[in-house]
């Protein structure tokens, strides 16, 4: 059994590459193979799942959804397959459009999407060490500890991080104009 937890829009996927490979290596021994997984949104969508599709099929590895528009076993080279993976990178992107467009449309009402603030003084002064460092948002925030709380001893997101940073800079920008 493999897990990950990591967005389908991430370009390094250790544990399904590792399944992958092993699933091949299985099915050279002779082995029958079929890779099962929960949703077909969890290995990828649009054309990452239908290469990844077939790059199964090329090893003649099975696929089999427990749940989702796809549940069942499939022939990745089928045409409903393609079609279906293809609807859902277009949802993937409808879903990204109206949530940036929520963000937006709260901005402007001077409303913040985010809960709480987990940042301060400390973990600003060293984000920006970090980042003159040249470091990733990434590795910034695994290097980050949240203070105060319900969320302190834990690590902030990439994401909260890069906030931190960008309201930074854009009233460092501000006074710098003024």
């Amino acid at each position: 059994m493999f897990s990950e937890k990591i967005s389908t829009r991430a370009t390094k996927r250790p544990e399904l590459e590792t399944v992958v490979k092993l699933a091949g290596e299985f099915r050279s021994s002779g082995a029958a193979v079929t890779l099962v997984v929960h949703e077909h949104k969890r290995l990828g969508r649009g054309i990452e799942l239908a290469v990844l599709a077939e790059e199964l099929k090329a090893s003649d590895v099975g696929l089999e959804f427990h749940t989702g528009e796809l549940k069942g076993s499939h022939d990745p080279s089928g045409i409903v397959f393609t079609v279906l993976a293809a609807m859902s990178g277009m949802e993937r992107e409808y879903i990204r459009d109206r949530t940036l467009e929520g963000h937006e449309s709260a901005r402007k009402r001077g409303r913040t999407i985010a809960g709480a603030g987990v940042t301060d003084p400390d973990m600003l002064s060293m984000a920006l060490h970090l980042r003159d460092q040249e470091m990733s948002l990434r590795d910034i925030a695994k290097r980050l500890v949240i203070t105060t709380g319900t969320k302190k001893g834990r690590r902030p997101s990439p994401a909260t991080v890069m906030r931190m940073l960008r309201e930074h800079d854009e009233k460092a920008a501000t006074t710098a104009s003024v």
